[in-house]
């Protein structure tokens, strides 16, 4: 892996760590902080490839439209439900849950 990727790499899980309990944060605000605007896309391709057993923080990313951009998998709900994060159908509200560092 080229290094400025493998930078990137962990400069984005540096950032989706530092998401507090109970806030979740945009693919697009994470691509952002790590200086790589409209690349939203990577933010997810990045983070679906942690492995199952990472403590990194992953649940507390979701889309633009507050949206879990998995729904069939469930455990992102489960988790931001565990931690307080309401989902009224099928949304949180940005207004109220979104990380602002």
């Amino acid at each position: 892996m080229p290094d400025s990727i493998e930078h990137s790499q962990e400069l984005i899980w540096q950032i989706v760590n530092s998401i507090p309990y109970g806030k979740v944060a945009t693919y697009g605000q994470i691509a952002r902080l790590a200086g790589m605007p409209q690349q939203a896309r990577i933010i997810g391709r990045i983070l679906s490839r942690l492995p199952s057993d990472t403590r990194l923080p992953w649940h507390r990313v979701i889309n633009a439209q507050g949206r879990i951009s998995n729904p069939s998998h469930g455990l992102q709900a489960t988790r931001l439900a565990e931690e307080g994060v309401i989902l009224l159908k099928g949304r949180v509200d940005l207004n109220s849950f979104q990380w602002q560092p």
